[in-house]
């Protein structure tokens, strides 16, 4: 799925309405956002989430050229979910640097250990980092983007209301938690 050029505002215009963006996209994040554990934040992306981070690198980079805009649409656009999948961003923080060297080190392979359970369906487990390498057999990176691919039943499942829990079976940390259902209405809504 790709963001329409038309849905962009010009750096004029979104420097006019960027605040109460800003304000808004915080609590659409927040609404999206599942906390795995202590490290591990998942914010899952959509369509909206990822447009504000286009605006928001076309701001910084004072991009208002077509080749440029369309190269930062090119960058984002697989990040929003194409209606089968759930996508997000996964985070693990950890604000010491020393602490997060090591964690970062323990935790090797951990973007390939999350998972999703539809309530009476198999786990999936992420798909991870699909446009460049992240880890390496030393360390894992502190960001990872991941793509939870779902069955038509599974998908047919969280739209009928079925509960979904998401858990991470990495040997270093097991965590599991029911996505809340606020959070579960709003991942539904990716889902054709």
């Amino acid at each position: 799925m790709s963001i329409p050029r038309d849905s962009l505002l010009s750096l004029e215009a979104y420097a006019r309405v960027r605040e109460a963006q800003r304000v808004a996209l915080r609590a659409h994040r927040r609404l999206r956002s599942v906390r795995l554990g202590e490290h591990l934040h998942l914010q899952f992306e959509d369509e909206r989430t990822v447009r504000h981070q286009i605006q928001e690198m076309l701001r910084v980079e004072r991009v208002f050229e077509e080749a440029g805009i369309q190269a930062e649409i090119d960058a984002y656009a697989p990040l929003v979910p194409d209606g089968g999948n759930w996508k997000a961003t996964l985070l693990i923080e950890i604000p010491d640097a020393e602490a997060r060297r090591r964690e970062l080190s323990r935790l090797v392979g951990v973007e390939h250990r999350l998972y999703v359970e539809v309530d009476g369906h198999a786990r999936v487990h992420a798909v991870a980092d699909e446009d460049a390498v992240r880890s390496s057999e030393h360390k894992t990176s502190a960001v990872h983007f991941l793509r939870f691919e779902l069955t038509p039943p599974m998908r047919e499942a969280v739209r009928a209301g079925a509960s979904v829990r998401l858990g991470c079976d990495h040997a270093h940390v097991a965590a599991e938690v029911q996505v809340p259902p606020e959070t579960l209405a709003s991942l539904a809504a990716d889902l054709h």
